[in-house]
Parts: structure tokens; sequence; C-alpha cells
């Protein structure tokens, strides 16, 4: 089969369209901007590029199917002529993943508000340290696996993060409704996605509908201590455990302690200790998603298994190593007198618990918190008073611009100004920077000597900040 993806630059459409092509089809792709490192896994992989999006260069190249990003809308040539002539079926991203990867294996998803990523690469890792051979698709460049991708043996499980996003412009369900999980991952519920979901219930009416698929052999792992998953109605037809600190979970994460040396809990199944965990992936955030990803490495080993002696059947996975995934809180200069961290928090909860583990990891350190405020929902005032509370952790807040603010309504746009007023209020120092630009000038001249640390938030590049004062801090 012919393959064509309109764009094929994007984290999840290249690696699924490196999977196809690893299921010898032929395979070819369009997008704006066709760079590395994604250009370079793409033309490796043999896969034809084209740069634009000419109705020419996909009609041409005759495909027997054509997969639509979500990130592609309407007024994209080569969707309009899709649609005017009919000339080849087509399909969204998850709609292929569910169809032709996941097909009837058994689909270990990941979703959540946090933590998707880091959990699918933690669950693959895990999977495949206990021989199951997984397939998998992580939205992001995991630390631990060769690569984002893998098809996996054909009857071994396939692990994937669950967004909740829509699937294309004439696809409106959320894209984890595809994906059929067998072992549902569900870390947390909050709101998000302002552009798409009108509120909490609205965003939690897609959770319930993806609850309803989970089959009656499979199992559902709930964060126990989150009161807007525990708000979801039950699924009496499935098996549904929970993960979490407090005393009601199945499995508990006991004794968690943070400090310069790294991170140490214990993991209790039904107040039996089952492993002690040791390693350097920071935050209590981090450690429910290891613990996520230790259960369902086990369940998916055991067809049937008994949950009253569930961790004598398989074999258990050990996490002391692993290093998590690109641009979470990953440490791009590690000094005496500066510190330098990537993180791709964009939710305010997110940037909180990040802020704390950092506090513990480096403590008596001066903390710098630089924040770009460009998610669809993150340059909206939604969340501006939490985005500000969370930064007031920091000693001092850095706000960069807001993306594409011009195209924000004022009365709906994320006020930057009233933000460093409550960060201000709070203790805290902070500034405003109409240019990134600008804000990369103040790190690189008016830090004083003191030893700080450094972080960007930003789930985009910053306009090449990062890069640019981790080569200067270096």
């Amino acid at each position: 089969m012919r393959v064509f993806f309109i764009g094929v630059c994007g984290t999840a459409m290249g690696n699924a369209a490196v999977l196809l092509k690893k299921l010898d089809h032929d395979v070819a792709g369009s997008d704006a901007g066709v760079y590395p490192p994604m250009s370079d896994v793409l033309t490796e992989a043999g896969i034809d590029l084209f740069e634009g999006f000419e109705e020419s260069q996909m009609l041409e190249w005759k495909p027997d199917r054509i997969v639509v990003g979500n990130a592609v809308s309407r007024g994209n040539p080569q969707v309009e002529r899709l649609l005017r002539a009919r000339e080849a079926p087509f399909v969204s991203l998850p709609q292929l993943i569910g169809e032709d990867l996941i097909g009837n294996r058994p689909s270990l998803v990941v979703a959540g508000t946090h933590g998707k990523t880091t959990t699918t690469s933690l669950a693959a890792y895990a999977l495949e340290q206990v021989g199951a051979s997984p397939g998998y698709l992580v939205g992001g460049v995991p630390l631990d696996l060769a690569s984002g991708n893998e098809l996996g043996g054909d009857e071994s499980p396939f692990v994937i993060e669950g967004d909740e996003y829509d699937s294309a412009f004439f696809d409106k369900r959320s894209k984890f409704i595809h994906y059929r999980p067998r072992i549902l991952v569900l870390n947390n519920l909050e709101f998000d996605h302002g552009d798409i979901f009108r509120d909490l219930e609205d965003i939690s009416r897609s959770f319930s509908h993806l609850l309803r698929i989970v089959p009656s052999d499979g199992f559902v792992l709930r964060n126990g201590d989150d009161p807007n998953l525990l708000a979801l109605p039950d699924a009496p037809w499935t098996t549904t455990i929970s993960v979490g600190q407090g005393e009601a979970n199945d499995l508990r994460i006991a004794d968690f302690e943070e400090d310069a040396e790294g991170t140490r809990f214990r993991l209790l199944w039904r107040g039996e200790e089952v492993q002690v965990v040791e390693w350097s992936m920071p935050g209590l955030f981090n450690a429910r998603n290891l613990a996520m990803a230790f259960l369902s490495t086990v369940l998916a080993q055991v067809e049937e298994p008994d949950l009253e002696d569930l961790f004598a059947q398989s074999a258990l996975p050990d996490f002391s190593a692993c290093q998590g995934v690109k641009r979470r809180q990953e440490i791009l200069v590690d000094k005496e007198s500066r510190v330098v961290l990537s993180d791709f928090g964009h939710h305010p909860t997110a940037i909180e618990g990040t802020l704390q583990s950092l506090r513990a990891r480096w403590p008596g350190r001066r903390i710098v918190a630089c924040f770009e405020p460009r998610s669809n929902t993150a340059v909206t005032n939604v969340f501006q008073d939490r985005f500000a509370d969370a930064l007031s952790l920091a000693d001092e807040a850095l706000l960069g611009a807001v993306h594409r603010a011009e195209k924000i309504p004022e009365d709906k746009r994320i006020d930057p100004g009233a933000m460093i007023n409550r960060i201000e209020d709070a203790g805290k120092q902070g500034r405003t920077f109409a240019q990134n630009s600008e804000l990369a000038d103040y790190l690189e001249t008016q830090l004083d000597d003191r030893p700080t640390l450094v972080v960007f938030f930003s789930n985009g590049s910053f306009d090449g900040v990062i890069d640019r004062f981790a080569k200067f801090a270096s």
C-alpha cells in the first residue's frame, strides 16, 4: 500500500510514518518546513518528503490512502483537493494507528492531563526489560529507548499515549477513542485544551467515553488521589485498580523522599512491599508515572492475572537507570555556578510540581523560572492566577512573550503584568519581556554570581532562548 501523510513532520505523524515503512508500505509525506531532526529520521527510513502542500506532489505520487494530521486544517491545498476530487480515501492519524498499528494487539493506553509521554516511555522500557517485545509510539524523545517508535512482536502489547485532543478537522472525537485499550492508565484529570473543551465537565465527558470501551478482561489503572478521576462514572464492566499515596489505593507510593542524591520510595501492593525504588528522576509526579508503568507491565504479562497473588506471576522491571524523556526536567548545564534545565511544562500543576522537586533537589540555590505562554490554553487568562502562584515557588519569575498574542482577544488573553503583580505580592521577584530575545539578554547580563538554577518552561522552542542561554552558561 502507498500511504501519504499530510503534515508528516510532527512527532506523532513522523513516528507513525516510520512504523508503516517498517511494515513494508511505501510512505511519503508533505509539510511546511521539512527540517531536522524529524526530516533526518524520515529520510533515513526511506520516506519521500515534499516541502509545502502542492496538490501535484501528492497526486503524482499516486497514494492509495492519505493520512491527515490534526495540525492540518481547511484551506490546506492538498486537503481541499482531497475533498473536491475524492481520488483517494483519507483517515485521521489516530484512526490509522488504531486500525493499522494496534489492530488486534492488546493496547496499553496512557491518558491524563500530565505525564502521558513519560509514563508511555517508562512502560515501553519496562516491557522491553521483561522480554515482552512491545510495540510503542512515544510523543517525544525517550532517553531509555532506541527510538520513539517500534513495531514489536505481532501479538505483543502496543504502548501509546492517549491524547484527549481531537483527532482531525473532520473527526472531533478525542484521539484516545481510536486506541481501544486493554489496559488504560488514567494519570490525572484537569481542565486543559480550552480551544476545544468548554470546561472540566466537557473534558471529563470525553474520559467517560474512553472508559466505556475498556473490555471486560481489561484493566483501568486510576490515580486514586485525583478527585476529578474519582468523580468519573464507575466502569463495572471491567477491573479498576487505584494507584497513589493515599491509604485506600491498591498500589501505594510510600515513604517518598527527595534530595540532592535523588528520589526514594516504596511500592506497596495492598499493604505488602513489592519494590523499593531509588532513581534519579525528579518529583512525586514521576514516582506516580513509575508506579503506573510498573503495574501496567505486571498486568500485561499475564492473560488472566490473579490480583491476590499478582506479583508472583510476573517478572518485575527495574527502573533505577531510567532517564525519562527529553525536555522533561532535562538538565542542559550542571555547574557549580549555574544549572540550566528545559521543561515541557505548560500547565500550572506541572510547573508547580517541577519547582517543588527542583527546590528539594538543589537546596540553597536561587531558582529563576522562565515561562513562555505558548499552548492554546496558556495564552488565555483561564489559568492566569494559577500560573502566577506556581511560578511564585521560584525566587524570580521571568515571563516571555505571549505566543501569537494578536490572535487572542484582549479580554481573554493572559496578562503578564497582572501575573508579576501577584508574584511580587507573594514576596518574589518578577519581570515581563515583550520579546523572548530580551529575556535572554537579561539572563546573560543581569544575573549575579550567586549559584543559580535557571529553568525554562515552554511547550515550544522559546524562540531559541533555551539553547542560546545553555550555550552561554556552559
